[in-house]
Formats: C-alpha cells, structure tokens, sequence
C-alpha cells in the first residue's frame, strides 16, 4: 500500500507561489491578501492564469480542469482546492 502525504497548507501555499512567479515575477507574495482575487491583485490575463495552473499540474500532479477555475479565486481557495484534490489521491505517486 502506498500511503501519499499530503502537504501542508504552508507547503502548498509556497508552491502557488512558486507556480505564479513563473508567470509574474514582479508579483511580491507578502503584498497578496490570502482571501482577496489574485487575479485582481496580479492583473493576470487569461493566458497567464492558464500557464499558473499549468505550473500548479507540473508542481503537484493534479489535473485542474476547466470547470474548477472558478473555485481558484483567491489563493486561499487554491490551496483549499489542492488540498481537497490531493487528499482524494488525484495525484500521481
């Protein structure tokens, strides 16, 4: 039996920022309020978020589709939501 764990909430928060640096690298973490829009605080354009959940799927393994975005409003949300997924074991091993 393979047992996953999942990271921490400190550890997946870390990685959104790490994934949305690649696409924004001027944006400064301490500046994103956790439960506000990032992409009102970033001014990332579509394809832009496209490439950060691209960045997310490389990092954690876990396939984001489409229909889910909505639920990556705030990087709160994020992380609740890859937490939610990795829990489920949606990731490869």
């Amino acid at each position: 039996m393979n047992i996953r764990t999942v990271p921490s909430d400190a550890d997946l928060r870390k990685t959104v920022f790490a994934a949305l640096r690649k696409v924004a690298p001027d944006v400064d973490p301490a500046q994103i309020l956790d439960s506000e829009s990032l992409r009102d605080q970033t001014d990332l354009d579509s394809m832009d978020f496209l490439n950060f959940v691209l960045g997310l799927h490389a990092a954690l393994g876990v396939e984001i589709p489409e229909a889910d975005y909505r639920r990556l409003e705030s990087v709160q949300g994020i992380v609740a939501y890859l937490r939610e997924r990795l829990s489920a074991g949606e990731a490869p091993a």
